[in-house]
């Protein structure tokens, strides 16, 4: 049997072409195939201490009519008329979730995709601050052509005013280490997760030139999560406690997900299978939201060795291996500052849509939401 580097260098050159345009690595490949299966859950699990977040570490949202809302709220809008702000929205993925058609173009309100209320925020905060604030969509290999479609006129790549950038790819393995062929004989592509997004999007020319211009502030959330909009009184908060990096937070409720800890004395964002098995994740009351307020510069500086997570998939009748990155892992790069924030009522900001009966329960409140920031006429 032929191994894997032989397997890769005979894919056709046009193939791996595509591949490396898009951060495919043999190199890595080759490593993560070696570690298979080999200690997966201990691979995962932080070393060393883990600890609850430190009182602090967890601030809540400045509340309307104090003297710090209005500070916030200020500051916020200043850095919005500047042109400082740009909002790049995570698009990518293999359009799997909604019966294989892009979640950008699935309608979630009657003639409305995710795309569009997308498109009517950038239009509300061109309205409300006289300067555009440049919309940028993390798109895969499966998404970017459908939604640059979709997008048409509203393209606007001379000035990054609209755009897109595609994530990284990488290719599923065997549970062997062997490369993994679907049903028609072809090596089988995937996307290798929202942690390609600082490189990505360095990669893609969009963030230097943001910050050429002038840029200094990149709103990173969820195509799905229509509730985290951009927000002048929580771009203040950011601004005004001079770190890197803001993340936003909410209280749990009955959910699980990955939420601030201290890891060796540094506050970091842990998912629950990263956390040693004596730490219990019900100790900390929040979670991440996946809605983060990053310098640019930081951004593009930054230097990390990326953790990639084992993961098996079903694709077809059969087990396949691929190895993604989770973007809330930049707080291992970059010191980060945990923002709690609204999860009901009007000022809410998470609410996640992943499938169709969860869109159908949230739709209410997206369109009252919507509604309320100036979204909809």
């Amino acid at each position: 049997m032929s191994s894997l580097a032989q397997q890769i260098s005979a894919l056709p050159a046009p193939l791996l072409a595509r591949l490396r345009a898009r951060g495919f690595d043999p190199d890595r490949v080759a490593r993560w195939a070696a570690s298979i299966g080999k200690d997966r859950d201990a691979r995962n699990r932080l070393p060393g201490t883990v600890e609850p977040p430190a009182p602090g570490d967890v601030v809540d949202l400045p509340a309307e009519g104090t003297p710090e809302h209005a500070r916030c709220r200020e500051a916020g809008l200043a850095a919005l008329r500047r042109g400082e702000v740009a909002l790049c929205v995570l698009a990518g993925g293999m359009a799997t979730r909604m019966g294989g058609v892009v979640k950008a173009l699935v309608e979630v309100l009657p003639g409305r995709t995710f795309l569009d209320l997308r498109l009517a925020e950038s239009d509300h905060l061109r309205r409300t601050t006289g300067v555009p604030v440049p919309l940028w969509l993390m798109t895969s290999e499966a998404t970017n052509g459908p939604i640059r479609e979709a997008l048409g006129p509203r393209l606007d790549e001379q000035n990054d005013l609209c755009t897109t950038f595609e994530q990284h790819v990488s290719l599923r393995l065997t549970p062997e280490g062997g490369l993994f062929v679907d049903e028609h004989g072809e090596p089988s592509v995937y996307a290798t997760g929202h942690g390609d997004l600082p490189d990505a999007l360095r990669e893609s020319g969009i963030l230097g030139r943001f910050i050429a211009r002038g840029g200094k502030t990149v709103w990173i959330a969820n195509l799905d999560n229509l509730g985290a909009t951009v927000d002048p009184v929580i771009l203040g908060w950011h601004l005004g406690h001079g770190g890197p990096l803001t993340v936003e937070v909410v209280d749990k409720g009955g959910d699980k997900g990955g939420g601030p800890m201290r890891w060796n004395g540094r506050p970091v964002i842990a998912e629950d299978f990263r956390l040693p098995t004596s730490f219990d994740p019900k100790v900390v009351p929040v979670f991440n939201t996946n809605t983060f307020l990053a310098s640019a510069e930081a951004l593009s500086a930054l230097a990390m060795d990326w953790v990639y997570v084992e993961v098996e998939k079903k694709v077809g009748d059969r087990k396949a291996i691929q190895f993604e990155r989770i973007l809330n892992e930049v707080t291992f790069g970059l010191a980060a500052r945990f923002l709690r924030v609204p999860r009901e009522g009007l000022a809410a900001r998470f609410l996640p849509v992943k499938d169709v009966e969860e869109m159908e329960r949230r739709r209410p409140a997206i369109e009252a939401i919507a509604r309320a920031r100036g979204f909809l006429g």
